[in-house]
């Protein structure tokens, strides 16, 4: 059985998975990403992979099961080192699907609500009783 050669070139392109999560900066760091990995937590094409040390090439789809969502992307390239968001980003291409409004959420999606509704945050209530300091104070007539 003879075995297949790899070129420099397909090497360099190839990464092992959970380098690659970590220079992405999907997980915050390898070894949470191999342990994602080993527990079964991570879909490389639709095919669950359990090692760390899988070789990643450009285009595969990598769909990773987080705490509060599922990320699915596709690999532009392999990184060299983790850097800042904006360089991690130009390794993959986004391709998660955006919630539906209506569709159901999560307990932690349910408890976060919008900026400004609902129960005033300290710094509004703080606004609010420097507003309200000089009304009620002097007579009235």
């Amino acid at each position: 059985m003879a075995e297949q050669e790899i070129t420099p070139i397909e090497a360099a392109s190839r990464q092992r998975l959970d380098k690659w999560l970590f220079f992405t900066r999907l997980t915050k760091s390898r070894s949470i990403a191999q342990k994602a990995i080993e527990g079964g937590k991570v879909l490389v094409n639709d095919h669950r992979v359990t090692q760390p040390s899988h070789a990643l090439k450009a285009g595969d789809v990598v769909t990773l099961s987080l705490d509060r969502r599922d990320v699915t992307v596709r690999m532009r390239s392999g990184g060299s080192r983790r850097g800042p968001f904006e360089e991690a980003r130009l390794l993959y291409d986004d391709l998660t699907p955006v919630p539906v409004p209506g569709e159901r959420l999560t307990p932690f999606e349910q408890a976060t609500r919008e900026p400004g509704s609902g129960r005033p945050t300290k710094r509004e209530r703080r606004e609010i009783d420097r507003l309200q300091d000089g009304w009620g104070d002097g007579d009235e007539e």
